[in-house]
């Protein structure tokens, strides 16, 4: 069979009209029609070969929806006809103490699901069945699609945390990433705060369950906030004077990054010595995450904000990403 799919054929170039064959289904495989494909800020990432990982041709795309039509000979649980979703990651070694605790994400052997294979801008795909998941009745394609990695990517890091009823949440950016942040937070019962140096975001942040809202060009505002969050969730891909925002941080509570600024990280020392803060990273989210994720979403409505577009105009979808006019999250159709 041919896989066709949508293909940056070198760094930087748009996509193009791309064909592929698989090759037979291996025993631990799952084979998906996919219906439904998420545009994440990682994917423009890929194309552009920021982060010298990849290769060509390129076909990115993982945040996948889409109908089981294969399954190999050794899965179980997951059946023909059943509706499914993956994610950013395809395989790991499976057998470390990271893989057994559910922790995948952080196997030294993890496997991404567009790098060194072909992703979701496709019309099917096939990856290891520990990392295909049932997607919640309740829950739609084309808005269970993002929540495959945007989703995970917040609500792993706030999950760990042990956010709840009385903490304080800042989350820094209001785009992809953080409208889905401020809803996570808000079910989980904390006082939310959405930070951004968009005021015409205010409102909409509101609306996601924001209660208070900061205009960080905003001096006086900022200042206000000194040493208030327990736990301040960066989704930003730009670089900040973090220090700036870790002032934010009350003593002994945490700023994690999710967004990947190209930019290096530069605090000094003494900032978070003073304060017994800490800085943290986190990178998706393993299976037991990602499981819980789905759950947690079903059950409290948190559902991103999307637009719709065919598969065949990807190319306008990454154009949207690349100017920040997605509000907020761009998800294929292949129908």
């Amino acid at each position: 069979m041919l896989i066709h799919a949508q293909a940056c054929m070198h760094a930087g170039d748009v996509l193009i009209p791309f064909e592929y064959d698989p090759g037979e289904i291996k025993p631990t495989d799952i084979e998906i029609s996919i219906s439904h494909c998420g545009i994440c800020h990682s994917d423009l990432h890929l194309m552009e070969n920021d982060w010298g990982t990849n290769s060509y041709p390129l076909v990115p795309g993982h945040e996948i929806v889409g109908v089981v039509t294969a399954t190999g000979a050794e899965v179980a649980g997951i059946n023909k006809g059943m509706r499914v979703g993956v994610g950013w990651q395809r395989g790991s070694c499976g057998d470390c103490s990271h893989c057994v605790a559910g922790e995948e994400n952080v196997c030294t052997r993890t496997e991404a699901t567009c790098i060194g294979s072909f992703g979701g801008f496709a019309e099917a795909i096939r990856c290891h069945h520990r990392f295909v998941f049932p997607i919640p009745d309740v829950i739609s394609s084309e808005l269970a699609a993002p929540l495959l990695c945007a989703g995970v990517t917040v609500f792993s890091p706030l999950a760990r945390a042990g956010i709840a009823s009385g903490m304080k949440v800042g989350v820094l950016g209001i785009g992809g990433l953080g409208h889905l942040a401020l809803q996570f937070a808000k079910a989980m019962g904390a006082d939310v705060t959405a930070i951004s140096s968009s005021k015409d975001k205010e409102e909409e942040a509101r609306k996601l369950g924001a209660d208070h809202f900061i205009n960080s060009s905003n001096g006086m505002q900022m200042k206000r906030a000194s040493r208030s969050f327990h736990f301040l969730i960066s989704t930003v891909s730009s670089g900040l004077e973090w220090t700036h925002f870790l002032s934010q941080v009350r003593p002994g509570g945490d700023m994690c990054l999710v967004g990947v600024p190209k930019e290096p990280l530069v605090i000094p020392i003494g900032t978070l010595i003073g304060g017994q803060k800490s800085i943290s990273g986190s990178s998706i989210g393993g299976t037991k995450s990602m499981q819980a994720m789905l759950k947690f979403a079903a059950k409290h409505d948190v559902r991103p904000q999307v637009e719709c577009l065919p598969m065949d105009q990807a190319n306008l979808g990454i154009t949207k990403l690349k100017n920040n006019s997605a509000r907020y999250r761009i998800v294929l159709l292949n129908f």
